[in-house]
């Protein structure tokens, strides 16, 4: 054998090993575990550190490997048939080594211990990626500039979008293999769906808010507040849009108390609720969820009044609907909950419901997947797939469920039948 052919051996040799150990960090990386080298790192492991940092950076990283990939077996290609005569046998020569050696067996190992494999290599794949960062630069804006021919636009925000999918994927996972109790998945994944959500989505409308008119008789406000089931309730004058502020049972108690047995007090005709009243909170109706969670905890208030881009009141939100979202329905000893509201089934497999009930409501209790794209209430949902406003004993069929409309008052449609198909 010719001292050359021994160099062109021993080339070849190195590009299959640098093939194989780019498909394996390749496959680790993306493999591995974040929360695992998280744990890693928080013990100071600096490789799981650098780790973790690569895959803050999936689209560089990937990049990178890939054209590595690339880069190598075109060179691979080149050695073989200079070492091979037969151009065909070398090429199915080189086809079966790699797909063996430098593609399938490195992958299989690495998938099967991609956490080790990700920290043992993760200096090799910092390496690669600073020497080809050039390239992959000029790649990228050449790739960027020719989607702007075609409209386009990537999406900055996609690595964070992937990995809430992959949580919400390893939740449901979780379920499905029983693992994670239903309870526990609905929790989960309605925390993680607060910043998708809106305030107009779970509000309560308002022709369900309970107010108070600030020109009532005194005693007949004082009635109606210790006879509702709200601590909290708007005060208006005049027009319900017309909101002033709103009255806490507590301090109206506080203020009575002072008007009955102060020294000062003119009994109970001297009360003025506005002067009790709390100034009002507005927010606007595409206020997402878990931004007004965090607004609610930072201002120390537990509700808001949610107005439309014209300042007309929508509805109302608390606090405790938002939680709600999370843990579910939570009643105390002042709610008025409706007999055999638990969504029981009858005889014919129907399901009695509110058509103002949510559809998100409605399929965290039977774990169904209706769509709440277009609508948010069933009732909405079935306005919008029938393209009118259906009469009593109406029947539709769509998303693979019977909806029938059991009783209408006025425009609304208060109650459904339901049952899957």
């Amino acid at each position: 054998m010719q001292p050359e052919d021994v160099m062109l051996w021993l080339a070849l040799g190195l590009l299959l090993g640098l093939i194989a150990a780019l498909n394996a960090v390749d496959t680790a990386l993306a493999a591995s575990s974040r929360s695992t080298l998280r744990g890693l790192a928080d013990k100071g492991d600096r490789r799981a550190i650098l780790a973790l940092e690569l895959n803050e950076t999936p689209d560089k990283m990937i990049a990178a490997l890939r054209l590595g990939t690339t880069l190598a077996l075109i060179a691979a290609a080149f050695v073989v048939m200079a070492l091979h005569p037969n151009a065909t046998g070398a090429a199915l020569a080189m086809g079966a080594v790699v797909l063996i050696l430098a593609e399938a067996l490195p992958r299989t190992l690495a998938s099967t211990f991609p956490e080790s494999t990700a920290i043992r290599m993760a200096h090799f794949a910092r390496v690669v990626i600073v020497i080809s960062a050039p390239v992959v630069g000029m790649i990228g804006a050449l790739v960027r500039g020719m989607l702007r021919l075609f409209a386009i636009k990537p999406v900055a925000d996609s690595h964070f979008l992937a990995l809430r999918d992959e949580i919400a994927g390893a939740i449901a996972l979780g379920h499905s293999s029983g693992a994670v109790e239903k309870e526990n998945r609905d929790r989960l994944l309605g925390a993680l769906d607060l910043a998708d959500r809106t305030v107009d989505e779970i509000m309560r409308h308002r022709r369900q808010i309970e107010m108070v008119d600030a020109d009532a008789d005194p005693d007949a406000i004082l009635t109606q507040v210790l006879a509702s089931q709200h601590s909290r309730l708007p005060v208006f004058r005049g027009d319900e849009d017309n909101i002033l502020g709103v009255i806490h049972t507590k301090d109206l108690l506080r203020e009575v108390d002072r008007l009955v047995r102060g020294p000062d007090g003119g009994g109970i005709p001297a009360l003025d609720i506005v002067k009790v009243a709390m100034k009002p909170y507005f927010i606007p109706d595409t206020t997402s969820l878990d931004e007004q969670m965090r607004e609610f905890l930072k201002r120390h208030a537990h509700v808001a009044l949610v107005v439309d881009e014209y300042g007309a009141l929508q509805g109302l939100i608390t606090l405790e609907d938002i939680l709600e979202e999370i843990v579910g329905e939570i009643t105390d000893e002042f709610d008025v909950v409706a007999k055999g509201s638990g969504l029981k089934r009858s005889d014919t497999g129907d399901y009695l419901v509110d058509g103002a009930m949510t559809i998100r409501d409605l399929n965290r209790a039977l774990d169904w997947q209706l769509p709440d794209d277009e609508a948010n209430t069933l009732a909405g949902l079935v306005i919008h797939e029938a393209q009118m406003i259906p009469i009593e004993g109406q029947v539709f069929s769509f998303h693979g469920f019977r909806f029938e409309v059991a009783q209408r008052q006025e425009n609304r449609l208060t109650k459904l039948r339901i049952r899957p198909l």
